[in-house]
């Protein structure tokens, strides 16, 4: 959860008179979420955030469903998804519930002409290849290899890539996305034992104070819906907000490992809560070390949840033949584990250099037509012993 943070220019007290130097009143906005219950930030702009000239096209974007109730272990290729000019147009859909939707990406334009904004949904874009920086209307994030962005529903976005080789992982979730709970005291504050701290996450800088009129293009999304606006005011207007609610970045290099003499269970890895499923991040660590100890995870039955593995460097000891950009799903209702082989070449190891983002969902996933484009349908049975 991010802390109180201040950018800009802004009032002795809320709800005031804010003016500017030629007496004229800025325009305030509360940026909240759930209501009047959730996080917030206050906002000052040059001008009403509120003046639509035309709303243009509307269109669906709703993922095409290939399988709505599956049992099916499978392995996606991820990096055989195409790239494409335009950025939400590279966004493929590959796994979707009620609660989330998992997306790859491969956008190769450098600056798109248009603001996003996602009303239905909290962003959470991982970056597996490509440098930049996320332009929101509450300042700039630079992002690199290995980042999370969080963005929130609502903040008005654009992405500047500096190449045009770019690979996003995104889980789009129609819940807030927290830190975990349980590595926060009862102020909010990250505790000690917690694998990373308020350090450690990156708050937005630059502010962007645009005061310009014209005609400006955002795509919004709702409901699986896209609904193109023109807005009489430049997006980018704010002088100044303070608040909780506000995008950020978090590296995966800066997770550090929770260890043990014997195997530790996928929560110790966790990163990212919401209370229909977790983001967890398999960072380089050391292994187990009681003398008896086996690194590979053992089996486990998947029965509440669905089980997402994206790979994205290193050598992942419990699986054979996978490759950075492959998603592994394992369904809620049956067991998996380790591949044949892969227990017994654990022993003796006393590190691993794996890197991978997992989430796990409350709700079964449906795999969409875009993931079947990408699937390796036989995965489901690698795990027999005669494939060894």
């Amino acid at each position: 959860m991010p802390f109180y943070h201040k950018l800009g220019k802004i009032p002795p007290k809320r709800h005031t008179q804010f003016r500017k130097p030629d007496g004229s009143l800025y325009s305030e906005q509360l940026f909240g979420t759930i209501g009047f219950d959730g996080m917030y930030s206050n906002s000052y702009h040059e001008h009403r955030p509120t003046q639509v000239k035309e709303i243009k096209r509307q269109y669906s974007v709703a993922p095409k469903i290939a399988k709505e109730n599956n049992m099916q272990s499978y392995r996606f290729r991820g990096f055989q998804v195409k790239p494409e000019k335009d950025y939400l147009e590279s966004r493929k859909a590959v796994l979707t519930n009620s609660d989330c939707t998992i997306i790859l990406a491969a956008p190769k334009e450098l600056q798109t002409d248009y603001f996003y904004k996602n009303t239905d949904a909290d962003e959470l874009i991982f970056i597996h290849k490509g440098t930049g920086t996320l332009r929101t209307h509450l300042g700039n994030l630079k992002f690199e290899y290995g980042d999370y962005l969080l963005v929130p529903r609502g903040i008005i976005y654009k992405i500047d890539f500096d190449t045009e080789d770019n690979r996003l992982f995104i889980v789009e979730s129609r819940r807030p996305i927290y830190t975990p709970k349980r590595y926060r005291n009862w102020f909010g504050q990250l505790l000690e034992h917690s694998p990373f701290c308020e350090r450690d996450l990156r708050k937005p800088t630059d502010l962007e104070t645009h005061d310009e009129k014209g005609d400006f293009l955002i795509k919004i999304k709702k409901k699986d819906e896209i609904f193109e606006m023109i807005y009489a005011t430049h997006p980018f207007d704010v002088v100044g907000y303070d608040g909780y609610n506000y995008p950020y970045a978090f590296s995966i290099h800066d997770f550090e490992p929770i260890t043990g003499r014997i195997h530790q269970p996928p929560p110790v890895h966790q990163t990212f809560e919401t209370d229909a499923f977790v983001v967890c991040s398999f960072v380089p660590r050391l292994y187990d070390y009681h003398p008896l100890s086996i690194p590979a995870p053992y089996n486990h039955s998947n029965i509440d949840s669905d089980e997402v593995l994206y790979y994205v460097d290193g050598d992942f000891m419990s699986r054979n033949d996978v490759d950075a950009g492959h998603i592994s799903l394992h369904p809620a209702g049956i067991p998996h584990g380790p591949h044949p082989g892969s227990t017994e070449r654990s022993i003796g190891k006393t590190r691993t250099d794996e890197l991978a983002v997992m989430v796990d969902t409350f709700k079964p996933l449906m795999v969409t037509e875009e993931a079947m484009k990408i699937a390796d349908e036989k995965y489901f049975q690698s795990w027999l012993e005669d494939n060894h």
